[in-house]
């Protein structure tokens, strides 16, 4: 064990040449960033996982109801014994096969349990309320951490010239307000990184696990290495866009449209341009090369800017999917009333549509299924599903 610590702390490759561990030691005139610092945020990720379920319950959960959001799930299937032990004892997604052979056993057409299916399958799905509470303690978080940051961040000379960040590096010493930012946001993202398997099941489940590792990953080896200072501008720039998507949510949960379009466009505008512009320019403009031209490659730099880079490409995908909805919304629906979180349809809560679903119960006969039409209950014929975008940075 004393070799593979050795070897994973070896500081050729956290430290740039001629600095060693015992030159970042912490003395009576400075202190520095210690590994061990970081073991402090496990117990704290369980506290803020702790005041989540306090918070959703006795803050979140009186201001839905205030805003008259109702606990109701989706609509729940028809029973039916059969289809039941189906669902429960063999497969929740039928293959045709199946479906035809259930057809012939309860003279039901197969659109018609496809869409029992599809209603059983959703009716697993957290109900708005729920929806509403999660995304009210990420909006509370978002907004304390960013105005945190703002605040201690227009204080330091390294937001108004990024150079600083590597000046006299790596003997930069370490704040308590560097420290507690740190973290703060490193106990957050633990708590996320775990609670994502109890949370909403997302369809972007895996990219989004991705992304909190990498976060994870990037807090972790600027604090260890010291790069704390372009640290805190990486973690201020993701927090800005955050706040506005759950307040977008929020609105759209309590059914106030006008206030849910206005957010969701500040935050489509606001996130496009942080993480296509700013980000690059301003971030990886001064990770890549200013601190090549002060201080110099070396085997962590590497790592720590090739994290960076795996960040901007999931910037990429999100912007992508972001306008993608938008203009979708934009083309089908009309002018001025489109709706791109909705409320029925969050594409990314898993709750599956279709053209052909509406909401009246499975007729017991085929030929009933033949009055089925295109259009779902509140007149968006199902096309307006939600902003494919991420609940954390």
């Amino acid at each position: 064990m004393a070799g593979i610590l050795a070897w994973f702390w070896n500081e050729r490759f956290w430290l740039p040449h001629n600095v060693t561990w015992a030159d970042l030691k912490n003395t009576d005139e400075a202190t520095f960033p210690q590994a061990e610092d970081l073991y402090l945020a496990c117990p704290l990720a369980f506290c803020i996982f702790m005041i989540r379920l306090v918070f959703e319950r006795f803050i979140a959960r009186p201001c839905a109801m205030g805003l008259k959001i109702q606990a109701n799930g989706p609509q729940k299937a028809q029973p039916n014994a059969i289809l039941e032990k189906v669902f429960t004892a063999i497969t929740k997604h039928p293959d045709e096969k199946r479906l035809e052979g259930l057809s012939k056993q309860l003279d039901w057409d197969v659109r018609t349990i496809q869409r029992w299916f599809r209603q059983r399958r959703n009716q697993e799905k957290p109900s708005t309320l729920a929806r509403f509470c999660e995304s009210m303690w990420r909006f509370t978080f978002y907004l304390y951490i960013f105005t945190y940051g703002v605040r201690f961040l227009k204080k330091t000379p390294w937001l108004w010239n990024t150079k600083e960040c590597w000046y006299n590096y790596p003997y930069q010493p370490l704040t308590v307000d560097i420290h507690y930012y740190y973290i703060l946001e490193l106990s957050f993202y633990l708590s996320l990184l775990f609670s994502r398997f109890t949370d909403i099941r997302r369809k972007d489940f895996l990219i989004m696990f991705l992304h909190h590792v990498a976060a994870i990953s990037l807090i972790v080896f600027s604090y260890v290495n010291n790069m704390a200072r372009v640290g805190t501008l990486v973690m201020c720039l993701h927090d800005a866009a955050d706040v506005l998507i759950e307040a977008a949510k929020m609105a759209n949960y309590a059914k106030c449209q006008i206030l849910c379009n206005l957010l969701f466009a500040m935050f489509a505008i606001l996130f496009i341009t942080s993480r296509l512009g700013v980000y690059p320019i301003w971030i990886l403009n001064t990770t890549m090369f200013e601190s090549w031209e002060i201080v110099g490659p070396y085997p962590s730099w590497w790592v720590f800017n090739l994290l960076l880079v795996l960040l901007q490409l999931l910037h990429s995908f999100w912007s992508y999917l972001i306008v993608k909805t938008a203009c979708r919304a934009i083309s089908k629906g009309k002018v001025g009333k489109w709706n791109p979180l909705h409320v029925s349809k969050d594409d990314r809560s898993d709750i599956e549509s279709s053209s052909d679903e509406d909401d009246s119960p499975p007729p017991s006969q085929k030929h009933h299924s033949s009055t089925t039409n295109g259009t779902n209950k509140n007149g968006t014929n199902g096309y307006l599903t939600g902003v494919p975008y991420p609940d954390e940075h």
